[in-house]
């Protein structure tokens, strides 16, 4: 039997008809062949809709792991999260090229969704995979990469769980490395005066802006040849634990509690910004804990574009009717080929904006899309937006070739559910007890607009 669900962000819910565990590929492959609609679903931290099973659920808890090493090639189970992978990548004396900031996902969600770190040399965590094996509708075990099924390969690198279930993940990691990291305050002016040099000349470089001030968090980490020489257990429990999520938390908190507080609550944040100096590997710099939840929508836009995004955001953040806790992140990522990346084609800048959960965001996600999408903006796949097929075809050259190649693997639309119908295009499903067609939420009480009523604004 099925059991409630809730994602991380608490924006989006459902009442599978039942859960699988699959433990094998065997089992794997008789959850999808023993349902009519069914969807994978990882660790919960997108923030749309897109996990919610309208029939089954297959989970991947249970599917984890390292199944083979190949030189630098590491293939692994869907279900690991990258927290895992990092720790096992540790012992094998690898790394990932590059990651995002939180390391909760799945392997299989984060690349299927388009996660991605900075860095304007790099591409976001699906260049750094070189083949994929997918449980396919029919109950077929597939394997694709860039020389077999190429064109499955190119789809379901961010193939949104519509394609398959993936079931293992072959990355291309690199030798462990450490990152020299420095994190400071800035002016935003200033930074973006010179963020083209700093990101020609640093590896990884990210600015995270307080919107009801020009202060900004300047995060800029390099590879180097040096030992590590990491944050004390004490220092890292203070900065993280203690001021990053416990304060942090006590601060959004009160701005819930007390609306008219928080433009002031958000400069002071921005005024209260210390330096950060340390050694570390790559993954304990990369990524830090995030226990304050909050929702998010983030698009990326031409790097030529961002810094006439950023200025009308801050004339359309002065112009809100309530104030915005949660920072601005900006960072970057080079072009890639990948048919449904955000960054396909093109270099590509990062902006994704947050309000702390449970206050007003709606006039403000609306704002910055309509900002983000004047410049020819790709929304996130795992974050909040209103796009829906016929706008993102317009902004994805090879969208056509990935509707050919799902309604080659999936005719049925055994993996749709609602999120999908409306970003990728409605199909046409059978019901998992009645055998008829059905929709997201028939007897399933499944949020399907990724905005739960405290949430709405």
């Amino acid at each position: 039997m099925g059991s409630p669900w809730t994602n991380w962000a608490r924006t989006a819910s459902a009442n599978p008809h039942r859960v699988e565990h699959p433990a094998s590929v065997d089992e794997l492959v008789a959850a999808v062949v023993g349902a009519s609609a069914v969807r994978p679903r990882g660790s919960g931290h997108s923030f749309t809709p897109i996990a919610v099973a309208p029939g089954v659920a297959i989970d991947l808890d249970a599917w984890t792991g390292v199944v083979d090493v190949d030189g630098p090639l590491v293939t692994v189970r869907s279900g690991t999260t990258l927290r895992q992978l990092n720790a096992l990548l540790d012992v094998l004396g690898l790394a990932m090229a590059n990651l995002g900031d939180i390391d909760a996902q799945t392997v299989a969600g984060a690349i299927s969704t388009g996660t991605h770190g900075t860095g304007a040399a790099l591409g976001g965590l699906a260049t750094q995979v070189e083949a994929l094996e997918l449980v396919l509708a029919d109950g077929s075990v597939a394997r694709c990469s860039a020389t077999e099924r190429p064109d499955l390969f190119q789809a379901a690198r961010v193939g949104l769980g519509a394609l398959g279930v993936i079931s293992t993940v072959t990355l291309r990691c690199v030798p462990s490395f450490v990152l020299h990291a420095r994190e400071a305050p800035g002016r935003l002016d200033a930074v973006l005066e010179e963020f083209d040099h700093l990101t020609a000349t640093e590896d990884h470089v990210e600015f995270h802006w307080f919107p009801h001030s020009d202060r900004v968090i300047l995060k800029r980490n390099n590879r180097v040849d040096e030992p590590a020489a990491p944050l004390s257990a004490l220092r890292r429990f203070y900065e993280y634990e203690v001021m990053e999520n416990g304060a942090f938390g006590l601060v959004c908190r009160l701005a819930r509690a007390v609306p008219p507080t928080t433009r002031a609550l958000n400069r002071v944040c921005g005024a209260l910004i210390s330096e950060r100096v340390y050694r570390d590997v790559s993954h304990r710099v990369f990524t830090t804990p995030r226990r304050v939840r909050f929702v998010e929508t983030e698009y990326a836009v031409p790097r030529s574009a961002l810094h006439d995004v950023l200025r009308e955001l801050r004339t359309a953040v002065d112009r809100l009717d309530h104030g915005v806790i949660v920072p601005v992140e900006v960072r970057v990522a080079r072009g890639d080929d990948v048919w449904l990346s955000t960054a396909h084609g093109r270099d590509t800048a990062y902006v994704a904006v947050h309000q702390y959960l449970g206050m007003p965001h709606r006039r403000y996600f609306d704002a910055f899309e309509r900002i983000a999408g004047a410049v020819g903006g790709r929304p996130h796949w795992g974050k909040m937006h209103s796009l829906a097929a016929a706008d993102l075809r317009d902004r994805y050259p090879r969208f056509d070739d990935f509707l050919r190649v799902r309604a080659e693997v999936d005719p049925e639309g055994k993996f749709a559910n609602d999120h999908l119908d409306r970003v990728l295009g409605e199909v046409t499903r059978r019901g998992p007890a009645q055998g008829g067609p059905i929709r997201e939420g028939a007897g399933q009480n499944a949020s399907s607009t990724g905005v739960s009523p405290e949430t709405t604004s």
